[in-house]
């Protein structure tokens, strides 16, 4: 029933930029939090950066510079910026959602992630 739809991974170069989407489907009528993780190849899920329905953002401090969130309320659809990717970037990405669906409580929802490969 709750779908994020992940768009904008890809092959970049180092140094370079990226733009990642994630839409909610229009089930999901209230958003408090959406936000990116990440994993890498052998490694544990990690938080990328998150934003609340108030506009307060969270990022992991070894990225923070680099990479930026923002959240088109209109829209169900949260953006991360990336740019001076560097290959330790490599991972997939997922996007993350906590909100409620008609006459439910608050629950968690995950995308189905999206490959980004920083490499020469």
């Amino acid at each position: 029933q709750v779908q994020l739809v992940e768009s904008g991974g890809g092959l970049v170069q180092p140094g370079g930029s990226l733009k990642l989407s994630c839409a909610a489907s229009r089930t999901m009528f209230n958003i408090y939090i959406m936000g990116w993780y990440r994993q890498a190849p052998g490694k544990q899920r990690e938080l990328v950066a998150t934003i609340t329905s108030d506009g307060t953002t969270n990022y992991a401090d070894s990225l923070k510079g680099r990479f930026t969130i923002s959240r088109d309320d209109a829209k169900n659809t949260v953006y991360l910026q990336m740019n001076s990717l560097k290959p330790e970037d490599t991972a997939v990405y997922y996007c993350y959602a906590f909100g409620r669906v008609a006459s439910s409580n608050p629950s968690a929802y995950w995308g189905q992630g999206t490959q980004v490969t920083v490499s020469s």
